[in-house]
């Protein structure tokens, strides 16, 4: 097996529920990048894009995954925009296993609807946005994906039993 994991795929998707019970299963150490930016920056994913938008944000997301990618034995959740950078999918594969977790925009409507940490849902918080963002970076996530999982109607426990499966074939 690959040293690290990284989760990527839209918000909403699962990522940072699968991320604490993966690492609970595997004892890897488990990061949600988007958290780590928030730690090392002292503000918030909200106060970085209003301050530099999304380019300052991105440009950090890769520094702060680089710093990441160092390290061994962990698991990464990975922000729905990560792989929009080349680089960021260059450091993944070279370190890991990328998992994409996926959800129709249903499913992820019905999970991130209640929140208002999404700067890039602010205002758009429905249905059709997210198909469309969806469509936009589908080719992203699937170029970069080492292992795909449908997370509609899964539950975490079957969604972590099947990606370590995949793992382990794979390897």
């Amino acid at each position: 097996m690959k040293s690290n994991i990284y989760l990527i795929g839209f918000m909403g998707t699962g990522k940072s529920t699968v991320l604490n019970k993966l690492a609970f299963l595997t004892k890897y150490n488990g990061v949600d990048l988007d958290d780590y930016i928030e730690k090392k920056e002292k503000k918030s994913i909200n106060d970085i894009f209003a301050e530099g938008g999304e380019e300052l944000f991105r440009k950090l997301e890769t520094e702060y995954l680089k710093n990441v990618s160092e390290k061994k034995e962990y698991i990464v959740s990975c922000g729905g925009g990560t792989v929009l950078r080349s680089e960021n999918v260059d450091i993944m594969k070279d370190n890991g296993t990328v998992v994409l977790l996926r959800a129709t925009p249903k499913t992820i409507y019905e999970r991130v609807k209640d929140t208002t940490n999404r700067p890039l849902l602010n205002g758009n918080m429905n249905e059709e946005y997210i198909a469309g963002m969806l469509k936009k970076r589908e080719e992203f996530y699937l170029s970069a994906a080492d292992i795909v999982i449908d997370t509609d109607d899964m539950q975490v426990s079957d969604i972590c039993r099947e990606i370590l499966e995949k793992i382990k074939k794979n390897s």
